[in-house]
């Protein structure tokens, strides 16, 4: 069975390197965080540096905030290109931009390893139950030799293409979610503004065209007031940021994304940075200067 290193412990690489020790591997884990390295080796994992895990493990995932964090990882003396055998698959499951992972693709090259990009979709809970949507973006032989690995965090793995075609997918993910997030939070606004039952009105929503995963999801944590994050508005919000960034770079006109991202900048400043981008909610509750809750008996 192959050795796995997983570097980015956070709300979802921890459930992640989780699953793959329930699935029999070999995990050798890094964060910034010692704490959370400690966590996972009492899991099962071993505590490994970058250069240690280059050498000794078949395949490296980095689940990792953002794509300045990805080059910290791999890059540089003690990183993981220069300490790796050839052979060595990198497989960055962050949200990063698509020419960050391509360009991630040629360094690799370089020092004969093999990259993919391969973002998820699912949030901690699909993290946790093992159940995420992977994109992939990369050659085919490649998903080929990691495929037993991602299945062990994941349920759908689709190969998009390319460099660069599994964050471009996990971009277009991005707006789609997001936006339904937005979409439905005007309308449960204005249900509660005009004094219904905001419970039963969902569930007399949910089996038309206006239900989604975004609804059955959202609405009753929402209902609880429940922001715990799943995924943040910050991790969200650096996503949407990129999508703006690359939709720039391509000369596509995003109106509705731009605005999004205004209202994520909106509830930063009102303090919600860690917050689940369920409390952009939130926003439209405090222009519209009421609640969505459950009716009171």
């Amino acid at each position: 069975m192959q050795k796995v290193g997983f570097i980015g412990l956070g709300i979802m690489g921890k459930p992640m390197a989780s699953n793959l020790l329930k699935q029999g591997y070999e995990v050798y884990a890094n964060d910034v965080s010692q704490e959370a390295v400690a966590k996972v080796v009492n899991m099962g994992a071993r505590a490994a540096s970058l250069a240690e895990m280059a050498k000794e493990v078949d395949v490296v995932i980095t689940m990792l905030p953002a794509a300045q964090h990805v080059y910290s990882v791999l890059t540089g003396e003690v990183g993981v290109f220069e300490n790796a055998h050839p052979g060595l698959v990198v497989v960055d499951m962050s949200s990063i931009g698509p020419v960050d992972a391509q360009e991630i693709a040629k360094m690799a090259a370089k020092y004969q390893v093999e990259t993919l990009d391969a973002p998820v979709s699912g949030g901690e809970p699909g993290a946790i139950a093992g159940t995420l949507s992977i994109m992939v973006g990369g050659k085919e032989e490649t998903l080929t030799k990691v495929r037993p690995v991602l299945e062990s965090v994941g349920k759908d793995i689709v190969l998009v293409g390319d460099h660069g075609s599994g964050v471009t997918a996990k971009l277009t993910n991005q707006i789609i979610v997001n936006l339904n997030i937005a979409a439905m939070s005007e309308g449960l606004v204005l249900a509660a503004k005009a004094g219904i039952d905001i419970e039963k009105m969902y569930h007399a929503i949910r089996g038309g065209l206006a239900g989604s995963s975004v609804l059955d999801a959202k609405v009753p944590l929402i209902l609880e007031r429940n922001f715990k994050p799943g995924g943040t508005i910050k991790i969200n919000m650096k996503d949407i940021t990129n999508v703006m960034q690359t939709a720039h770079d391509l000369d596509v006109p995003l109106p509705l994304t731009s605005q999004l991202l205004e209202i994520f900048h909106s509830l930063v400043a009102d303090g919600k940075l860690m917050a689940d981008h369920g409390s952009v909610v939130q926003y439209y509750e405090k222009i519209a200067n009421v609640i969505v809750k459950k009716k009171e008996d």
